[in-house]
């Protein structure tokens, strides 16, 4: 019994566009992936008014938001998913998004 192989000449430039085109679309997907999570939430998203978010606390208009206090950001949070040393990190209230560590919005509760 004797078995023969084909003769195709093109299998290894097949074999090459694939794992080209599989590295490419991994690739893109992982920047996809990473480019949407990376959002920040916009002041004027319409969740982020009605909880009267700032991506800086400092900028909080203390007769509108009496909740308000000196020190209180994302940052000291018991919402904020992320470390009070990152630029921004997550918040259930936003999902999908991020908001700044220095931001603020009436939803703060104090981290124990």
């Amino acid at each position: 019994m004797e078995f023969q192989l084909q003769d195709n000449k093109n299998t290894p430039n097949q074999r090459r566009t694939f794992i080209l085109h599989s590295v490419v679309g991994i690739g893109a997907l992982t920047l996809a992936n990473q480019a949407s999570a990376q959002a920040l939430v916009a002041e004027n998203d319409p969740q982020a008014t009605a909880l009267g978010y700032k991506a800086d606390a400092s900028k909080v208009d203390k007769a509108k938001q009496p909740k308000f206090a000196a020190g209180q950001n994302c940052g000291n949070c018991a919402l904020f998913q992320g470390k009070a040393s990152d630029a921004a990190g997550g918040c259930p209230l936003f999902a999908g998004k991020k908001v700044a560590t220095k931001g603020w919005c009436s939803a703060y509760n104090k981290r124990a």
